[in-house]
């Protein structure tokens, strides 16, 4: 007999009080993913090549590694070319 699907919760991925867990072999802080959206939706109003800017793509180049370990882009595509390849590239 096949296993049945089980909803997952947050709560059973990163119990409260937890601040983070491997996953893959890489260690991912909680927020990892709500700060990567915010430094993503941030790129779009910063110069490019400015100090806010590279300071954004910083913080996504260094969130890289905990996305993948997360299976984020088996699921999602980046929307937007110029992120993808500054990200992907």
């Amino acid at each position: 007999m096949t296993e049945r699907f089980r909803q997952v919760a947050p709560e059973d991925v990163l119990p409260d009080g937890v601040e983070g867990a491997d996953f893959g072999g890489v260690r991912v802080r909680k927020g990892t993913v709500k700060a990567a959206i915010d430094n993503i939706r941030a790129l779009d109003g910063l110069e490019p090549g400015g100090a806010e800017h590279r300071a954004a793509v910083a913080g996504l180049r260094e969130a890289m590694p905990a996305l993948r370990a997360l299976g984020l882009f088996e699921v999602f595509r980046f929307r937007d070319p110029a992120v993808a390849e500054l990200l992907e590239g």
